[in-house]
């Protein structure tokens, strides 16, 4: 305990955005830092502190005057500001993804806060206290360009020699649908191309995920349109297909722009979430209203039209990510807030 310098709880069971933003993260900051996740949910290599370890959190790190409770939900905010009124010595830490005013509870918790990260400027932006923006980063020995032939499309044995893909939970807020209106206009136009859609159906989902295949069905499409569920490794698949949609309705960050960035992929992404600060139109992808789609079928079609031109643009967004968007360059931004909270500043 007395090693453990930084606190990252996780008090949210479900997968989520914030959950693998902690899972890719602590790995990097362990090894320049004494972290230590708490919570359920995490996978069994992150270090972790066990509920039995709890009342260490009042003893002071070996090194440092505070330990860091790095918070990134209301659940996590709070138990943190009950460790300071009960006496340990912590910093409290906020990263917000969050895309609306917050509600007054939320406003209080933050206000709390030693420091406040915001993932995004338009994050940032309906914070009504000073922040310093640090945008996501990617881990690029994870995510990464097709290096042998299992991650070629034509390894899979799936229809077509080009693939489009859109991964994440299917519903509504994240544009599945659009996604999938936009495919039955586009692929009986370009019969080289398949659509591959990858992710959960949770229970109160599938009626809508049904809608999906009924429609697809109907216009003849089942063998183009394919549904391949929660897969046990997306990473190739970002590999694989020679397009990358995110076509949210609404998000917090979003990951998944950067990670097909990362893999060579070009990206039409809706402006939800950070993904307009990601793409630069033109060079690396495209940006459409979020919600509209027939932006977004128009975004998709020279892509299709002309694969040469998704090849550069994977291309150069492969760069912007190694450039902009690296894990270890979000790790030494985040860094950076820590020490400055340790040397006894606010």
């Amino acid at each position: 305990m007395r090693q453990v310098e930084v606190v990252a709880p996780n008090f949210k069971i479900r997968l989520s955005g914030v959950t693998s933003t902690i899972i890719q993260l602590v790995p990097v900051q362990a090894r320049h830092l004494g972290v230590a996740t708490i919570g359920p949910g995490l996978p069994d290599g992150l270090p972790k502190l066990r509920w039995w370890q709890v009342p260490g959190l009042w003893l002071r790190p070996r090194s440092r005057r505070a330990r860091i409770w790095h918070a990134r939900r209301n659940v996590e905010m709070a138990p943190g500001i009950l460790l300071r009124v009960l006496g340990a010595p912590v910093k409290l830490v906020f990263t917000s993804a969050a895309q609306r005013h917050h509600k007054p509870f939320t406003r209080w918790l933050i206000r709390q806060m030693d420091a406040v990260i915001a993932t995004s400027g338009r994050s940032g932006s309906f914070l009504e206290i000073p922040h310093v923006v640090i945008r996501h980063g990617v881990d690029l020995e994870a995510f990464h360009p097709a290096r042998t032939e299992a991650d070629t499309y034509a390894s899979t044995g799936l229809p077509g020699r080009y693939a489009i893909g859109c991964f994440g939970r299917i519903r509504h807020q994240k544009g599945t649908d659009l996604f999938v209106d936009a495919m039955i206009d586009l692929l009986p136009q370009h019969p080289e191309w398949t659509a591959i859609i990858c992710g959960r159906v949770t229970a109160e989902q599938v009626a809508f995920a049904e809608d999906l295949k009924k429609r697809i069905a109907q216009a003849g499409l089942s063998e183009r349109i394919l549904f391949l569920g929660e897969v046990d490794d997306v990473k190739p698949w970002y590999r694989r297909v020679s397009l990358y949609v995110a076509p949210s309705r609404n998000e917090g960050f979003g990951l998944t722009p950067l990670e097909a960035m990362a893999s060579g992929t070009a990206v039409v992404a809706s402006d939800a979430g950070a993904y307009a600060e990601m793409i630069v139109p033109g060079e690396t992808g495209q940006v459409v209203p979020a919600g509209d789609g027939v932006a977004l079928r128009e975004a998709i079609r020279p892509y299709m039209e002309d694969v040469e031109l998704a090849r550069r643009h994977g291309a150069q967004g492969l760069a912007r990510v190694r450039a902009e968007f690296s894990l270890d360059r979000e790790e030494t931004a985040i860094r950076r807030v820590y020490e400055h909270l340790w040397a006894g500043a606010r």
